[in-house]
């Protein structure tokens, strides 16, 4: 009888495994490739709202477990996940200016905005009005991240890369059965997978689709990580990512030729120097009417539960998220109002 059985192995799962495995708590993981969203995503940690110049909700807590949390991922797998990476601003207009130094003196703010206006040095980037920055942001290779995590529970013996198939799933006196496997408690982890889940489908997750470029641009050399309408991502050896977007209608991963015009017909709008289109991804990223996250229990089986719906931010919200649910599981404590999926159960469940 294994404590915990998981269901997805994105940036939730992936966090929910650490955490079980620091408690000493026995899991085995269930997880296939039909969700790419924390694969292909550009990884940064940012806890500012560029497009208003707004704190991100809860984010000065998410940022100090998050950094933590994959500062010592690298140590266990000797492997470099964390990358230090500035995020500057990109003005268009001087309103956009003045916006952001009023941003700037503002209390949740003003450690996390540079009061500095930075000027442009870079000839293949069009930036007259200069840029703001961003501190104490970054990028995670969020890639090696779960690849590397998925192996290392291939060698324990503790994944299954398989579909989750709903009907083998039993619920019995101790907990649940799956196949040859009983646990006490089951994590559903799906990200937008969640929508084919008898159990928890009545949640309001929607789909946001995003698709990324690559590009390779040998004259560029910037460092930083530059946000206009879309961001231009230092990668390696020239590469750049160039993204995202965001549509509501496609579910499927499948790259379109209408976002990729979209993305270039944006890029070119500051990019001035020649550059290569060398690929294109997309993910479906689990998002929610409220935009915040989907977490807790379902409302009639006890040892059920849902970690989904991090949107655009799962780098950041995955830790916590992860440490909290385990927290309410294990010691009973509340989870925060705001995340816990119970606002919804009066509203959308179903009996």
């Amino acid at each position: 009888m294994l404590d915990y059985l998981i269901v997805g192995l994105g940036l939730a799962g992936t966090s929910l495994c650490e955490q079980l495995e620091k408690q000493n708590k026995t899991f085995k993981v269930i997880s296939d490739t039909s969700q790419t969203s924390s694969i292909v995503a550009g990884g940064l940690y940012n806890p500012v709202i560029l497009k208003r110049f707004t704190m991100a909700w809860n984010a000065k807590e998410q940022l100090h477990l998050a950094k933590s949390f994959y500062e010592s991922l690298e140590s266990k797998f000797h492997i470099k996940l964390n990358y230090k990476l500035r995020i500057i601003r990109r003005f268009a207009s001087i309103e956009e200016q003045n916006l952001w130094f009023v941003a700037c003196d503002k209390p949740l703010l003003k450690d996390f905005l540079s009061d500095r206006l930075i000027q442009n040095t870079n000839l293949g980037i069009h930036a007259p009005l200069g840029y703001g920055e961003v501190l104490n942001t970054g990028r995670i290779d969020t890639a090696l991240l779960i690849s590397t995590y998925k192996n290392y529970l291939k060698t324990k013996e503790l994944f299954c890369h398989e579909t989750f198939d709903f009907e083998a799933l039993k619920i019995t006196a101790e907990g649940y059965s799956y196949k040859k496997i009983k646990a006490k408690h089951i994590v559903f982890a799906e990200g937008y997978g969640l929508k084919k889940n008898p159990y928890f489908k009545y949640l309001p997750l929607t789909s946001t689709k995003g698709e990324y470029l690559t590009i390779k641009a040998p004259d560029l050399k910037e460092n930083c990580a530059i946000k206009s309408s879309i961001f231009l991502i230092p990668w390696q050896n020239d590469l750049y990512r160039v993204g995202a977007t965001y549509k509501w209608k496609d579910v499927t991963n499948m790259p379109t030729k209408a976002s990729k015009e979209e993305l270039l017909q944006k890029l070119d709008t500051f990019l001035k120097c020649d550059y290569e289109l060398v690929d294109q991804v997309a993910g479906i990223r689990p998002t929610v009417i409220d935009r915040r996250p989907l977490v807790g229990r379902h409302p009639e089986e006890a040892n059920m539960y849902v970690l989904n719906g991090f949107g655009s931010r799962g780098v950041m919200i995955a830790p916590l998220a992860a440490q909290q649910l385990l927290q309410y599981i294990e010691d009973d404590k509340a989870l925060p109002a705001e995340m816990n999926s119970e606002r919804f159960t009066k509203k959308y469940f179903k009996k």
